[in-house]
């Protein structure tokens, strides 16, 4: 396993400072451009919605079916990755704006808002790639580190990894009530069947509203509609799988021990989100369709900046890495994706590498 001394030598803590001046930069730099670009995002997304949803209304016509799937899709990414996960975090939180903060969002995702900002923003964040305290290595259910002991049953995880990635939703909906913590007795039934019951909840709506509310409002389209909101929802789920993975365990992504934890400094915190992480490359649009997830690297470092930033920030940070000698993992979209899929594939294996 590779640890942060065989990583750095010596400056881990001027490191973090140099981190820290970006940050406050960024910081002391936001302002109406900012605001205005979550905006325009936002108007984008609803307006993508609505036109989706009105041409899935006469998608008895094929035309139309395939324009409004493609306009519902494009939607519901750009609400979950752009807006619902970024603003989820905090990142517009400075603009006071009710309308665009994370204790009032409520995105269009099975898993209610609350119960991911505990999973994701306080355990994932926090405990980036700590083997035993960030449940994200593997959701639970995939071996993609070496470290992970085997068992038998991830031979089959290239195949549910696919199924995994179809209805991605729903499964980080039941991943999040952390059912075999309750099964290990390291959290009472009550606690999780409360939690089992918010999810259910949430999870009601969102079938109602795309399964069964718009399906008869489009009365003779009726049965298009429900497919095409199958294929939008199967879509998103994909694209958010593919990114979110690529960004966590692609080739050159490290894993930590829980000791690693005891006394870690600020620029260790850094340091372990730095190589816990890698991006993918790609142009401006490819960026805002992934939530800017693509610089994943400088989102694990700063998670509550807005994420129009991170293109502007992640120069100085890989520059950054090379004037002290780090690695900043990144490639193209079918690189990473390649390297996540063969590392799957490897480690369903007993004794497989990483």
């Amino acid at each position: 396993m590779t640890t942060t001394a065989q990583l750095i030598e010596s400056g881990t803590e001027e490191f973090g400072r140099e981190l820290d001046r970006i940050r406050d930069e960024v910081l002391a730099a936001r302002g109406e451009n900012d605001a205005r670009y979550i905006r325009r995002v936002i108007a984008v997304q609803r307006g993508l919605e609505a036109g989706g949803r009105v041409l899935l209304f006469v998608s008895i016509l094929p035309p139309a079916w395939l324009a409004g799937t493609a306009a519902l899709a494009t939607a519901k990414i750009l609400e979950n990755m752009e807006i619902g996960h970024n603003v989820l975090h905090g990142q517009w939180d400075w603009m006071c704006d009710p309308k665009i903060h994370s204790t009032t969002w409520e995105w269009d995702f099975s898993t209610p808002a609350e119960a991911w900002k505990h999973s994701h923003n306080f355990l994932h964040h926090t405990y980036t790639n700590v083997l035993g305290k960030d449940r994200d290595i593997g959701y639970s259910a995939l071996r993609i580190h070496p470290e992970q002991p085997w068992h038998p049953v991830y031979l089959a995880q290239p195949f549910y990894n696919l199924v995994l990635a179809m209805f991605f939703e729903w499964g980080i909906s039941i991943y999040d009530v952390e059912l075999e913590r309750a099964w290990r007795g390291e959290k009472s039934w009550r606690e999780a069947l409360t939690e089992l019951r918010g999810v259910l909840g949430k999870a009601r709506r969102q079938v109602i509203k795309d399964y069964v509310a718009y399906p008869l409002l489009a009365g003779p389209s009726a049965l298009p509609t429900l497919l095409a909101n199958l294929a939008a929802n199967v879509i998103r789920n994909v694209w958010t799988h593919t990114i979110i993975f690529c960004g966590h365990f692609p080739d050159g992504t490290v894993v930590f021990t829980e000791d690693q934890l005891d006394g870690e400094t600020r620029g260790e915190w850094y340091l372990r989100q730095l190589t816990g992480s890698a991006n993918i490359e790609g142009g401006a649009l490819f960026h805002v369709m992934t939530g800017n997830l693509s610089h994943q690297i400088e989102h694990h470092l700063f998670p509550d900046l807005p994420s129009n930033r991170y293109a502007e920030i992640a120069p100085k940070v890989r520059e950054l890495c090379e004037r002290f000698g780090l690695p900043y993992t990144t490639g193209p979209l079918l690189r990473q994706t390649a390297s996540v899929w063969k590392r799957v594939l490897r480690l369903a294996l007993p004794g497989g590498t990483g």
